[in-house]
């Protein structure tokens, strides 16, 4: 499929599938690109937010990543300034709606090829999602964000990953050849059609995992007719990242990527690359890897136990999980068709209360005893899961 077809795609079907209005009644957030999630990743924890930052939402599709991202900054009250790109003019104006009905302001929107990314930075942090396997030379655009980071700056991606898609593909080569050269209306009534009569024994139809087509035509048409979509191992990620001169920053849930569940201990003398795609193919879960990434060797690590650290907890309470680990000693997560549990020390329930994202470690653990011992749990299980980061947005 050339550029033209991809384009007609994205102009017949805008992906996602939004309703402008319906942003009068929810915010649509997830990973990457929540503010304290991109802090505790790119940044140490410690990022001076009273500064703009300046963001690009690269292949930004109806909006979801742009109006997540400007809505956040907003209630916290962090001045941003925000460039919108995308190839489809049917999607940008989707997008233009939902951030006009939360008046939104702070935003550039620009139509165009995110391999011209380079001609509208730099940009201390990049958003892309979904795009880059959909290149023609998906490494291209790898190399194009590189080239618009600022020297301190991140990005947060997500490519498809290829075993939670299973029977995908299959289906895409299928229809491909079916319904080339049909306009995209043709071809989704078509592919509607077959899909109904395939054999419940496809691979496809047995997996419970992938549910975008039934979430509407756009969402049935960019999971099984699109014409270009090579899905990428958590190893084939690591690899065009070193290729564009980035390195691996960090995952929304890494404990995911630990083996150790599964296995016990991994082979010895495997890398951390090695590690993850264990995982990967012993899980075979993966949808997609979202990963934040850096310039090579400018990876800051979380901080982890710094006295001056600011902990935030992502959805739950704080009382009501302080209340849970006092009474079971621990907490339990389950995530992509998976049962997690992590020992937390019940002495850390008082310590979990005190977190709502101004009170920093020094705080929160001041004239406590064994303090040091009682938090590492905390944040092995919290920040191992994706439920707890830190960062001084709200400081």
């Amino acid at each position: 499929m050339n550029d033209d077809a991809v384009k007609a795609q994205y102009e017949a079907y805008p992906y996602p599938e939004r309703k402008p209005t319906d942003e009068r009644k929810r915010l649509i957030t997830g990973s990457p690109s929540l503010p304290v999630e991109m802090d505790h990743w790119l940044w140490g924890g410690a990022r001076d937010w009273t500064q703009p930052l300046r963001v690009l939402v690269a292949g930004g599709g109806t909006g979801d990543a742009l109006i997540q991202l400007a809505q956040l900054l907003m209630d916290a009250k962090r001045p941003y300034d925000i460039t919108y790109l995308d190839m489809s003019v049917a999607a940008r104006a989707l997008a233009e709606k939902r951030a006009n009905v939360r008046k939104l302001d702070g935003i550039t929107f620009v139509t165009g090829s995110l391999l011209d990314a380079q001609n509208y930075g730099p940009f201390d942090y990049i958003d892309c999602c979904g795009v880059l396997h959909h290149l023609e030379d998906p490494q291209a655009g790898f190399d194009a964000l590189a080239g618009a980071l600022a020297p301190d700056g991140g990005m947060g991606l997500m490519v498809y990953a290829p075993h939670g898609r299973s029977g995908v593909y299959p289906l895409q080569a299928a229809f491909g050849r079916m319904f080339e050269g049909l306009p995209p209306e043709k071809r989704l009534k078509q592919a509607k059609a077959v899909f109904r009569a395939l054999p419940d024994a496809h691979p496809f139809k047995r997996n419970r995992r992938v549910v975008d087509h039934e979430q509407g035509d756009a969402g049935f048409y960019d999971l099984l007719l699109h014409g270009r979509d090579r899905p990428f191992t958590i190893t084939e990620v690591h690899e065009a990242l070193g290729q564009a001169g980035l390195e691996y920053a960090g995952c929304p849930e890494p404990m995911l990527y630990d083996p150790i569940p599964i296995v016990g201990e991994p082979p010895e003398g495997l890398s951390e690359v090695q590690v993850q795609q264990l995982a990967e193919d012993l899980r075979g879960t993966f949808k997609t890897h979202v990963v934040y990434v850096r310039a090579k060797g400018a990876v800051v690590p979380p901080s982890f136990g710094h006295a001056e650290a600011v902990p935030h907890l992502r959805v739950v309470e704080a009382a009501d999980l302080a209340a849970h680990v006092a009474k079971t000693g621990g907490i339990t997560i389950d995530t992509a068709g998976e049962t997690f549990h992590f020992d937390v020390a019940r002495e850390a329930g008082p310590l979990i209360a005190l977190v709502d994202g101004r009170r920093c470690l020094g705080e929160i653990g001041m004239g406590v005893g064994e303090f040091d011992g009682l938090w590492s749990s905390v944040e092995e299980a919290l920040c191992g899961s994706g439920m707890m980061h830190y960062s001084r947005l709200l400081i």
